[in-house]
């Protein structure tokens, strides 16, 4: 559902004056918000307690409504949905715009794969060096195992088909491990048992790209039958790209940003992996490669970003994890955009201009929050 030719060539994002220009008047007004609040407004009573300090961190604020009025104004540049969920871990910092709809997650749902295949590791069902045959009917182009090995007798460690699947959004790495962890009900069951809602994972990758270009489920392998589509009709190709209104309203395989942020939580802050497999699963969302020019796009050189990409159709989504500089914590975000006939490149851009004023809200106020709380 990711491609080379979609990371390849789309143009370059840079960070226009315009921008920067807005942004620095964002961060201005933050200063003047912080410092023009109401004592009694920000200070927390003595020994406050971590939950009441977390919902004060979700009420609306000066600066917040700002920023989330220009998330909502760079959303409608995108010529589709936006959905926006991001969390300060540290403070309890909050930004939305429709965090609770649902949106196709594409391959997003490979970090819920990935996740329930690791609890399946630390129960010791499963090994990382285990090794896995790949089963042909499996194999659905993209990068990684179709592109490389084009033929029968494939293959590889758990280990690396995780690595495969999270940092070149492998298709046929996520179909194996899909079946490994015991299907997409098992996936489902997973998310559900550590705490998330709104998120259902009905298929693998065969069955999401099958369903979008309406592929029959039985039969020959959906690789070969969407050979012969687009041998037959070259122009349905092109539709990978272009909103599918049935796809799009389709409940299967979706998830809120809200969902998806708090499944991010869980995996970076609630110890519902071992710290082992916490770190296989943010090392490899570090070495993703598919979206350097969505969350990652207008952040600062250097910023660490752990990350998971999802693009089909209409759909182009990030979600993943930045990290602030000079210790002022970590952000969790989704991003989501449906039924965009937007150009990739201006979708990417959506992600990447939205991420940097959260960004920019969450390093300035986390910093105010903190001092004022205690925390």
């Amino acid at each position: 559902m990711n491609s080379n030719k979609n990371i390849s060539g789309s143009p370059s994002l840079g960070t226009p004056m315009r921008v920067r220009a807005r942004q620095l008047a964002i961060a201005a007004t933050l200063i003047t918000a912080n410092f023009s609040l109401p004592v009694a407004s920000i200070a927390a009573p003595a020994k406050s307690p971590a939950k009441p300090a977390t919902l004060a961190a979700e009420r609306p604020t000066p600066a917040r409504t700002l920023v989330e009025a220009e998330i909502a104004r760079i959303a409608r540049t995108s010529g589709g949905e936006v959905g926006v969920s991001a969390r300060h871990l540290e403070s309890g910092l909050t930004l939305s715009l429709n965090d609770r709809e649902l949106f196709p997650m594409a391959s997003t749902f490979k970090i819920a794969v990935a996740g329930a295949l690791l609890a399946q590791v630390d129960a010791g069902r499963v090994s990382l060096e285990q090794m896995i045959p790949v089963d042909p009917a499996l194999v659905l182009s993209s990068e990684g195992i179709a592109e490389t090995f084009p033929f029968p007798g494939v293959s590889a460690s758990v280990h690396n088909l995780i690595e495969s699947m999270l940092t070149r959004s492998d298709n046929t790495a996520t179909n194996v491990l899909t079946q490994l962890a015991g299907g997409p009900a098992a996936v489902t069951a997973w998310v559900k048992s550590v705490g998330v809602e709104g998120m259902r994972i009905d298929g693998d990758t065969n069955g999401i790209v099958g369903r979008f270009f309406e592929v029959p489920p039985a039969g020959e392998p959906v690789e070969a039958q969407l050979k012969k589509l687009f041998a037959a009709n070259p122009a349905l190709e092109a539709l990978g790209s272009k909103p599918n209104a049935k796809f799009d309203d389709d409940p299967r395989d979706t998830s809120t940003p809200a969902a998806m942020a708090l499944l991010l939580s869980k995996i970076v802050d609630a110890h519902v992996l071992s710290a082992s497999s916490t770190e296989v699963l943010l090392g490899s969302m570090e070495r993703c490669i598919t979206g350097l020019k969505r969350l990652r796009g207008m952040l600062p050189p250097g910023t660490p970003v752990r990350d998971k990409t999802g693009t089909i159709g209409g759909t182009v989504n990030d979600a993943g994890i930045i990290t602030l500089p000079d210790g002022h914590g970590r952000v969790v975000i989704a991003v989501y955009i449906k039924k965009s006939a937007k150009p990739f490149g201006e979708r990417e851009h959506v992600i990447a201009d939205i991420a940097r004023s959260v960004y920019d809200y969450m390093l300035i106020e986390s910093s105010g929050h903190t001092e004022s709380t205690g925390h």
